[in-house]
């Protein structure tokens, strides 16, 4: 069994409808899940340490831009040890800008050069989850199951 935060920022609704299902599916899984809310919860990227597992669920601003609330944990990570951590990213964000999930983007490949290992799917969905992002959503959950195995073992040795 793994450590699994599920952390997010949801504006609308719609990344937290994301986050919801993918912890719903890593919980029937037998891992325990942990969720945090950027919003609610007072969140230190320190405290991604104590997870196998992080998924970070992330709307995307105006035009591609983290949100405000995201942007104190994005810097602090410079000072996090990810080797070896599992993540995975999605969010929402709304087609009709010229960036599409910007935000999406910019924190993948941030904890892909902090060294974290990625679930190689990065899920964007435009507004609403609709039934087929729902599977999407439970898809990505199930790739990063496989990897917490990986994971485990890693910080076992």
């Amino acid at each position: 069994m793994g450590k699994v935060l599920v952390l997010y920022a949801s504006a609308t609704g719609n990344t937290e409808l994301m986050a919801e299902t993918i912890a719903e599916y890593i919980r029937k899984q037998n891992h325990e899940v942990t969720m945090k809310d950027f919003d609610i919860d007072n969140v230190n990227a320190n405290e991604i340490t104590k997870y196998d597992t992080v998924l970070l669920g992330i709307y995307t601003w105006t035009n591609g831009e983290l949100p405000f609330e995201v942007e104190d944990f994005y810097e602090q990570l410079d000072f996090v040890d990810l080797k070896g951590r599992v993540f995975a990213v999605f969010g929402s964000g709304d087609s009709f800008y010229d960036v599409y999930g910007g935000a999406v983007d910019i924190m993948y490949e941030r904890l892909r050069e902090l060294g974290a290992k990625l679930v190689p799917v990065r899920l964007k969905v435009d507004l609403e989850p609709d039934q087929a992002d729902v599977e999407r959503c439970r898809e990505l959950a199930k790739q990063a199951c496989q990897m917490i195995g990986e994971s485990k073992r890693f910080f076992d040795k």
